[in-house]
């Protein structure tokens, strides 16, 4: 989907909904965009921006504003997001994902569809969370990533979120899949971590696709050569 401030004007504004592809940083996807735009209209500068980022190995929505567009990310940002979520349960990885190899094993022979239903229920409503050592938040001014690469350990504050719905989607094999409703700055790796703590196994993520924020849907989403299309058809 796009939208714009004033017909076809990119320069003035644009809100682009787009599925952003498997392994692209967000960046990426409007970085591509933002040279797109410039060398189909000459401009020389302009404004483009996302309103929250996705992980290289998420796929899904990514709102992406242009020119005054970008002045409502923040109201974007703010609004509930949709994932379904797959996780592996009984092994762990350092990242809570597959950027890093497994590193421990765990048994998951106790666990039940019956099991995983009481489990999920106390992660509804208010709940805090530790984001991933493997994650873009700031300490000291660096990146928490970048400590987490290099075997640095470091302190990263508890974060107070809200979890609307889960829905158990499929449990086949120890593969979890789950439909998750949650509040701005949720991480779902984090949240995979802590199903399988507490389900007294281990867990990580193994796919994540958002679907909706607010009232965007993933249905209304461009591709990225789509949109390059759609450019230099106007």
């Amino acid at each position: 989907m796009i939208q714009f401030e004033t017909d076809n004007d990119f320069k003035e504004g644009a809100l682009l909904l787009l599925n952003k592809p498997y392994e692209w940083t967000s960046f990426d996807l409007v970085n591509k965009i933002k040279h797109k735009i410039k060398h189909q209209f000459h401009y020389e500068k302009v404004k483009v921006g996302h309103a929250g980022t996705l992980d290289p190995l998420a796929t899904g929505l990514l709102i992406v504003c242009v020119g005054k567009y970008t002045k409502k990310i923040d109201s974007y940002q703010s609004q509930v997001k949709e994932y379904i979520a797959a996780i592996q349960l009984g092994a762990t990885t350092p990242s809570f994902d597959l950027e890093t190899e497994i590193d421990e094993t765990h048994p998951t022979e106790h666990i039940t569809k019956e099991l995983i239903d009481e489990t999920l229920k106390g992660f509804i409503g208010e709940i805090q969370q530790r984001p991933p050592n493997y994650s873009a938040v700031k300490i000291k001014g660096k990146r928490a990533y970048e400590y987490a690469r290099k075997g640095q350990e470091v302190e990263i504050k508890m974060k107070t979120l809200v979890i609307d719905e889960i829905e158990v989607l499929e449990f086949e094999k120890n593969i979890l899949k789950l439909r998750i409703v949650c509040s701005k700055g949720t991480y779902i790796r984090a949240l995979a971590r802590d199903i399988g703590r507490k389900l007294n196994s281990g867990a990580h993520l193994t796919a994540l696709r958002r679907t909706r924020i607010g009232d965007f849907h993933i249905n209304d989403a461009l591709e990225i050569e789509d949109f390059i299309k759609f450019l230099e058809n106007l």
